[in-house]
């Protein structure tokens, strides 16, 4: 007798209407395939899940409750030199002493940011300020008051 070398086929034996599966409901409910949806992660599909999905159960990282971390709404020295004239127009910004005098949290944010040019002297309140945005407001003779924020 010939030994068999290679593992028996049991799929689509002789084309037949039931493939050697029999007349009735063999191999198609839930039973062949270990239950409905995830079940069995935990159970007899375990293997799958060390193997494929190793990080499915438990919970993984750290999220800061929303009130610890403070928001930084930033604008850019920039914007703020483009929108000086008319935030003075429209009465949101004041003249002293041939200063534009903008209140950066009136306007929705607590911190300057250094990205773009300033060209005319500004006196920026505001609760944050990076280093390069309080050298270039300083450089063309404006002014920085930095208030205590609210942290």
């Amino acid at each position: 007798m010939v030994v068999r070398r290679r593992k028996k086929s049991r799929k689509l034996r002789g084309r037949t209407r039931t493939m050697g599966w029999g007349r009735i409901g063999q191999h198609r409910k839930s039973g062949s395939r270990g239950g409905f949806g995830l079940v069995g992660f935990h159970k007899h599909k375990w293997t799958w899940t060390v193997k494929y999905a190793p990080n499915w159960f438990g919970k993984h990282g750290f999220t800061q409750p929303p009130p610890i971390v403070a928001e930084v709404r930033g604008i850019n020295v920039g914007e703020l030199n483009e929108i000086a004239q008319d935030l003075l127009r429209k009465g949101m910004a004041v003249k002293e002493d041939d200063k534009i005098v903008i209140d950066v949290t009136a306007l929705g944010f607590n911190k300057v940011l250094g990205r773009g040019k300033v060209s005319i002297p500004l006196k920026v309140i505001t609760p944050s300020i990076t280093e390069r945005a309080r050298e270039k407001i300083e450089s063309v003779g404006g002014e920085v008051v930095v208030t205590e924020s609210a942290e």
